[in-house]
């Protein structure tokens, strides 16, 4: 009976090491990453490993070059500016759908439990957990912009490192469908002033996008991220925190439009997550499809200048022919027959009375 025992405490530590090497360990274990400088980057809630990756808000990249578990610290190497591995670029471009007859997401929530302390009371909730309200958002919002989105609710509590090897089969069914994108939604567990941000004067929730490089599609992956931060840093300038580049694969090698979300911390009111859903759907959108329906809508804008522009024209044009009329006439009687032959004149029949044909004109 001992020696099973110890074989089975042997076994333990051999697993437990190869467990927390699959990087998918977030939870409450708040790791602190610094420069070699010892100057603070970011943070993040759960474990960090030597070969893990950071692109900072400004695009400079950092590599993970050694861990200190007890002070719960990482140090990085700063390896200059984020360049785009053209490769990757161009492989991603290529999968990239255009299609305007069918655009569809999906959509899952492996933390299941995930809400928000301020706003839901708690920040693991086994029922109605908040960051469903933050996943329908963002749903609704991917609808307004005619994208087809199935979100599953399925839960796969508890929240643990086994939480991605229960959402995966959840994952392989919504890839059935061919979706555009495939996108966990997730909360981080940091301070609330690692995401606070404000956009278009709207006190809002930044969005960390979050990568697993140990994939076969991590270079793909990494390229969506890249053109997400790249288009919101444009539009919206604040909402894309940074990109977190972590060991293991988050079920990202499924696909290669695969993307881990962090939409804002526990510490953050809920609703502030929810409105930077409006921000990264758009985004996303704009990545996907090229924005069309931004478009749409910049063109209803351009339509209504044009059509006050001609208003204000036709307005100058008849105090103009008023104008011409009193010095031709000099008598205000004659004045309204004059403008309404001048006024259709110059507008040709749009405004007064419509120019007589000459006889043997069409």
């Amino acid at each position: 009976m001992k020696r099973i025992l110890v074989m089975l405490v042997l076994a333990l530590l051999i697993l437990s090491p190869a467990l927390a090497e699959d990087g998918e360990m977030d939870g409450d274990a708040v790791y602190t990453l610094v420069d070699q400088s010892g100057r603070e980057l970011t943070m993040r809630a759960g474990r960090m490993f030597e070969g893990d990756e950071y692109i900072s808000s400004d695009d400079q990249l950092y590599r993970v070059v050694s861990v200190d578990d007890q002070r719960m610290i990482a140090t990085a190497e700063h390896l200059g500016y984020a360049e785009t591995d053209p490769a990757a670029a161009t492989a991603f471009a290529s999968l990239i759908a255009r299609a305007e007859s069918k655009k569809k997401i999906s959509m899952y929530s492996t933390h299941s439990d995930e809400s928000y302390v301020p706003t839901d009371g708690d920040s693991s909730k086994l029922k109605n957990a908040g960051i469903y309200d933050v996943g329908d958002a963002l749903k609704e919002n991917f609808e307004k912009l005619g994208i087809e989105v199935e979100y599953s609710k399925d839960t796969f509590l508890p929240h643990d490192a086994g939480a991605y090897r229960r959402s995966r089969r959840t994952a392989e069914e919504l890839l059935k469908e061919t979706p555009d994108a495939l996108l966990d939604i997730h909360r981080d567990a940091v301070p609330a002033k690692q995401y606070e941000t404000e956009v278009e004067g709207e006190d809002t929730s930044k969005v960390r996008l979050f990568v697993g490089r140990s994939n076969p599609n991590g270079d793909e992956n990494r390229a969506f991220a890249r053109q997400i931060k790249a288009v919101a840093d444009k539009q919206y300038p604040g909402l894309v925190k940074d990109i977190f580049i972590g060991k293991g694969n988050y079920n990202q090698e499924l696909y290669p439009r695969a993307l881990l979300l962090e939409m804002g911390t526990h510490e953050i009111e809920k609703e502030k997550a929810i409105s930077s859903t409006q921000y990264i759907a758009e985004v996303i959108n704009e990545v996907l499809y090229g924005g069309t329906a931004k478009a749409e809508a910049s063109s209803g804008r351009q339509a209504k200048t044009v059509s006050s522009g001609i208003i204000w024209v036709i307005g100058a044009v008849i105090v103009a022919a008023v104008v011409y009329a009193l010095a031709s006439s000099g008598k205000l009687k004659d004045i309204w027959p004059k403008v309404k032959r001048s006024t259709s004149e110059i507008t040709g029949g749009i405004v007064g009375d419509k120019p007589e044909k000459k006889a043997g004109k069409k």
